[in-house]
């Protein structure tokens, strides 16, 4: 049985879509995307594939490169990172394939319930809500870093609360809005990557500004590697964070007008996000800076330098921390809002599905999560704490407790494709049906699940260095302990059991017909085929891109 299709506005139209469920009730809004489970169905292709490469891409990373390189100098900072983003490249592979097949509202937690244990679902949902509750604090608390180069007369406090306020008016603005503002957000950011990051760290490097050759020096003296494997344990965590986020591609299919056609092209594009991006920019960053300058960020700083203002300022230019600053808080804009709208996205789900209070499913009728954006946003005020304890140290709990949480999420993200790929197997589907193939499956599948159960373990390697320090044990595996907890209990209380390879249900959620019934379907319908039949020109394939 076919779901009905109505319509808010004008006669029913009757339809031969199939949505792969039965009895599900989908709506379209006034201006033709599909209301679906209550979230709008209104990203398009350009959107997912900015979002891809740089959507959560905050200030952070601009200062938070220079940690990498203070804590294991250059070229070990380049191997975390290298690392980190193989990794997520085939964590990626692993979203891509269980996402197009079902583009459902909870993404992977989700799935994890069905393809793996319902006390998963419960545990894993909110450790993913925590981990994107504390990136929030950690980008508030990354603006009062920030701003403080600038003038120290308003507390830390008190930037935070200016943002915070203007942020959850922009976070209310609806999908639509959302998607607008993080494409060109993404590209202005891409953008400062590849004329601030790139060309003028190679301009500094070769002596065209400031007027000295620096070359491979800072390789040399102070040397490749710092601090050892303590070094390592804490940037493989700093890369985890900056990392994160590369997965929310999976909980935009829940609101993307066609998910099987837009997400694959969209996940093709994370190797580019983490080549040019991550990879770059800590590369570039290790050949201007010396790790042991004592303006990069470290915990006891009370502000942030990035290693292109240090580099600025000591070729003779000693204003350029102003414009580092104005490219950090521009680009802050767009990462709040994506940790706002996944933290969100998240706490929906598990309400809908009965993991937390049904107060949080509430949406308005354009499918925004009023509720459960505005407690999650307030939470973010947690970033406070730093009035206390300082921004550097605030940001270095935050980065722990953000890291562990997101290696346990990539750990599972594994784990659930190796069961929904082992029952997909054995109820006789064919690997043809699936719109999207994981890259060398399951080899890359493997390495995923390995690798973040080994390093979520580490994490808190550095604690135990040079005498112990509980304060940092408990924010290094404080997460490990609260997801147990929360599996445990929700495991005896539920009485859930393991899903049994044949008992899972490979129906529900697929949404075969969405291209169809978003408002624009046999426009884009033509258009899709038309592609396939003929060579277009390139300037009409950036038209398309810029305005689809």
């Amino acid at each position: 049985m076919a779901p009905v299709v109505v319509y808010e506005k004008g006669p029913s139209v009757p339809t031969e879509q199939t949505f792969g469920d039965e009895g599900n009730e989908i709506t379209t809004t006034a201006n033709g995307n599909v209301l679906d489970n209550g979230l709008q169905r209104g990203l398009k292709n350009r959107h997912l594939q900015m979002i891809s490469l740089g959507g959560v891409v905050g200030a952070s990373i601009w200062f938070g490169t220079g940690s990498a390189i203070a804590y294991s100098g250059p070229l070990g900072a380049l191997i975390c990172f290298s690392i980190i983003g193989l990794d997520v490249f085939f964590v990626m592979q692993s979203l891509g394939e269980m996402s197009t097949l079902f583009p459902i509202q909870g993404a992977f937690v989700e799935l994890a319930g069905r393809f793996v244990d319902p006390a998963l679902a419960f545990s894993l949902g909110w450790n993913y809500w925590y981990l994107w509750v504390t990136n929030i604090a950690g980008d508030y608390n990354n603006i009062s870093l920030v701003l403080k180069q600038w003038t120290d007369t308003p507390p830390s406090w008190g930037w935070i609360l200016i943002f915070w306020a203007f942020f959850q008016g922009t976070s209310l603005l609806g999908v639509v809005v959302w998607g607008e503002m993080e494409f060109y957000l993404a590209a202005w950011k891409l953008t400062c990557v590849l004329v601030v990051g790139f060309l003028v760290s190679i301009l500094i490097n070769t002596g065209a500004i400031g007027g000295e050759y620096i070359g491979f020096k800072y390789w040399r003296d102070p040397g490749p590697i710092a601090n050892g494997i303590n070094g390592f344990g804490q940037t493989f965590v700093l890369a985890a964070v900056y990392y994160c986020g590369t997965e929310m591609l999976a909980f935009t299919a829940a609101e993307s007008r066609n998910p099987q056609r837009d997400l694959p092209r969209a996940i093709r594009q994370t190797f580019l996000r983490i080549l040019i991006v991550f990879i770059g920019l800590v590369f570039f960053a290790g050949i201007i800076v010396p790790s042991t300058s004592s303006d990069l960020l470290n915990a006891s700083s009370k502000s942030a330098k990035s290693p292109w203002t240090i580099a600025l300022v000591n070729a003779g230019w000693s204003g350029a921390g102003n414009l580092l600053n104005v490219i950090m808080i521009t680009a802050q804009f767009s990462s709040v809002n994506s940790g706002i709208y996944i933290a969100s996205r998240t706490l929906v789900a598990l309400a809908r599905n009965g993991r937390a209070p049904r107060f949080f499913a509430a949406t308005l009728a354009n499918g925004t999560p009023l509720r459960a954006i505005v407690f999650s946003n307030a939470l973010g005020l947690l970033s406070i704490l730093n009035v206390a304890t300082g921004p550097g140290q605030v940001f270095t709990y935050l980065v722990d407790i953000s890291g562990a949480a997101t290696f346990i999420a990539w750990a599972f993200v594994g784990i659930t494709h190796l069961r929904m790929r082992a029952a997909w197997v054995k109820q006789g589907h064919s690997l043809d049906e699936m719109p999207f193939r994981a890259f060398w499956y399951p080899w890359g599948t493997w390495f995923v699940v390995i690798i973040n159960l080994f390093l979520v373990f580490i994490s808190g390697y550095s604690v135990f260095v040079g005498g112990f320090a509980a304060v940092d044990f408990v924010f290094s595996y404080l997460v490990l302990a609260i997801f147990t907890v929360l599996y445990v209990v929700w495991k005896v209380i539920k009485r859930t059991k393991i899903v049994g390879l044949m008992e899972m249900d490979l129906v529900t959620g697929r949404r075969e017909g969405l291209g169809q019934r978003s408002g624009v379907a046999a426009a884009e319908g033509e258009e899709i085929l038309e592609e396939k039949t003929k060579i277009r020109p390139w300037y009409v394939k950036l038209k398309r891109f810029i305005f689809s």
